[in-house]
């Protein structure tokens, strides 16, 4: 039997690393690159006067989002109704499945760094 070591997700990109254990501050990051990006990312919304909580993206960036958010909204109500019209669960589930794989680890405002 083997154990898997507890994992927490990185503070930018949201990756699920290793937690360790030791002496020191706890990790916060995946890698060097993502705490690079965080610190960049900190420095701009100071200067913008934003803040912790607020992101900046690109109108594209929140456009596409949009549309996976609506062929997602779609694919729900599609599959809702076929599985109240007595319809096949699989190839209902299948299709909402489709239709969120796009938004898997879709991070959001790359642009704006």
């Amino acid at each position: 039997m083997t154990l898997s070591s507890p994992t927490q997700p990185c503070r930018w990109c949201g990756r699920a690393f290793p937690k360790t254990s030791g002496p020191g501050r706890p990790r916060l990051f995946c890698a060097p690159a993502c705490r690079q990006r965080d610190y960049i990312s900190r420095l701009r919304a100071q200067e913008a006067g934003l803040a912790e909580s607020e992101l900046v993206i690109t109108r594209r960036e929140l456009e596409e989002l949009r549309d996976k958010l609506f062929v997602l909204e779609c694919a729900i109500e599609d599959a809702r109704r076929d599985l109240g019209d007595g319809g096949e669960a699989r190839e209902a589930l299948e299709w909402v499945i489709d239709a969120a794989m796009p938004l898997l680890g879709v991070p959001l405002g790359e642009g704006a760094t």
